[in-house]
């Protein structure tokens, strides 16, 4: 099922209003950003969401989890998690992630700038 980024903005806005994010356009799609860094991609594949570690394997243990594909000929990601079409219905448990999300986030270490 294609997902429309804007409607996946709208339940991740809605699902976290305690949360500062920010959307940027980004190749067709919309990349969500906490405290300046990344946390989730919006996009017709559906809400996915920047994990690592215990987090994205219990993500991904989820029905319907599968990590992030643009298209059959793309990488997959390895560190971005499609969350399951029914998490999008569940306010409660999508905060959660996207808490998890936003917090691995803030304690990643900066990126440096190229020369």
């Amino acid at each position: 099922m294609a997902h429309d980024p804007k409607k996946l903005q709208t339940i991740m806005a809605t699902a976290v209003p305690d949360l500062e994010l920010t959307y940027k356009p980004m190749f067709g799609g919309i990349l969500a950003y906490a405290g300046g860094k990344p946390v989730a991609s919006l996009s017709d594949v559906g809400l996915a969401l920047k994990l690592a570690g215990a987090d994205q394997t219990a993500l991904l243990s989820l029905p319907g989890a599968k990590p992030l594909q643009y298209g059959p000929d793309q990488p997959v990601s390895k560190t971005y998690v499609v969350v399951p079409d029914g998490l999008l219905a569940d306010a409660p448990a999508l905060r959660d992630w996207v808490h998890k999300a936003a917090t691995q986030a803030a304690q990643a270490p900066a990126r440096k700038k190229k020369a």
